[in-house]
């Protein structure tokens, strides 16, 4: 492969669904122990609802890529069995509202399983799922659970925020020992950046500062790191000079590198599209307190979206939804 062919591949512009399916794939074709199991995956059901997992039982067959009954307790209770059993299973739960079906078998087994048999028993689970808000699809389609999740200790939670970090985290949320759920925020499906280098694994656990400021910190993860961006070098035309901390896992949290950056900018703000109460912000808000009391130019600030279930009503799903002008707001009020 020649150098020009090298960096025109680097260069090439995929979808965030299209990042996830590479991540499968590579994941497939690596381990014969990955195999796929959710409603509708394989391809004579369609390739899943958001066809993440469009050609891939074409290509691997439909002993890997199993569709599976209308049953999210059925499909983590097969996953948890199949993991335990020396399997690498990847669930898809279409929604993420419908993985409260699947709690049992996630919370009280998959998640306590290497607890309670003293270490010995790895549970190699990945759940997949989609959510979301801003298509209009209402409140038992839409909500953001992540914390639910993160309060579960031994469940590892992941919310990549473009097409590179899908695909880099997906690859090894699958590849990691322990069970890890992976939030896919369905209006990031089809946005493009650049595709990742084969093989890229993102290391869980560890956040990424996705630009570099000295004025003020923003905390986030998921879909709002790509709006965060876009008004951090809006801001830096008025000589405000915005960090953005792109979290990547929830859990387990990288204290250290958002202490670290809240330690030189003195200044916090912590965004995330699920509502604020008991949500991430909270935590991540009480650790930054904890550790900084005393050197924060400003107290830390919170923007999340309104305390209420998603509204179907598109003017009312706006004015549920944390806005960017809501960012800009905390930032100057930071700043201020």
């Amino acid at each position: 492969m020649t150098d020009r062919t090298v960096r025109k591949e680097r260069a090439r512009k995929i979808t965030f669904q299209q990042a996830c399916t590479i991540a499968l794939d590579e994941a497939m074709a690596a381990d014969d122990t990955v195999f796929l199991l959710g409603e509708d995956v394989a391809d004579r059901e369609g390739g899943g609802t958001f066809k993440v997992t469009s050609g891939l039982s074409t290509k691997y067959g439909t002993d890997r890529v199993r569709s599976t009954p209308i049953s999210e307790q059925a499909i983590v209770g097969t996953a948890v069995g199949a993991a335990v059993a020396g399997m690498r299973p990847v669930a898809e739960i279409m929604l993420m509202n419908f993985i409260t079906l699947g709690l049992d078998q996630l919370v009280n087994h998959a998640a306590k399983l290497r607890f309670m048999s003293g270490g010995r028993t790895g549970v190699p689970l990945t759940v997949r799922t989609a959510t979301g808000a801003g298509g209009g699809t209402g409140g038992q389609h839409s909500d953001m659970l992540e914390a639910w999740l993160a309060h579960v200790p031994g469940l590892k939670v992941v919310v990549p925020s473009s097409p590179a970090e899908a695909k880099g985290l997906l690859l090894s949320s699958v590849l990691d020992d322990d069970p890890c759920v992976v939030v896919e925020h369905t209006q990031l499906y089809w946005t493009k950046g650049e595709a990742p280098e084969p093989g890229l694994r993102i290391p869980l656990g560890k956040a990424n500062i996705a630009r570099q400021g000295s004025d003020v910190s923003v905390i986030t993860y998921g879909r709002p790191v790509g709006q965060v961006l876009e008004l951090a070098e809006k801001l830096a035309g008025e000589g405000i000079d915005v960090e953005v901390v792109d979290l990547r896992t929830i859990s387990p949290l990288d204290e250290r590198t958002v202490l670290e950056s809240v330690a030189k900018t003195r200044r916090a703000v912590i965004v995330h599209e699920a509502v604020g109460q008991f949500g991430v912000g909270a935590e991540v808000s009480a650790r930054i307190s904890e550790e900084l009391h005393g050197q924060l130019a400003a107290p830390v600030v919170r923007v999340t979206s309104a305390n209420a279930p998603v509204p179907f009503s598109k003017p009312l799903e706006d004015k549920y939804l944390y806005q960017i002008s809501d960012v800009e707001s905390a930032i100057r009020k930071s700043m201020a």
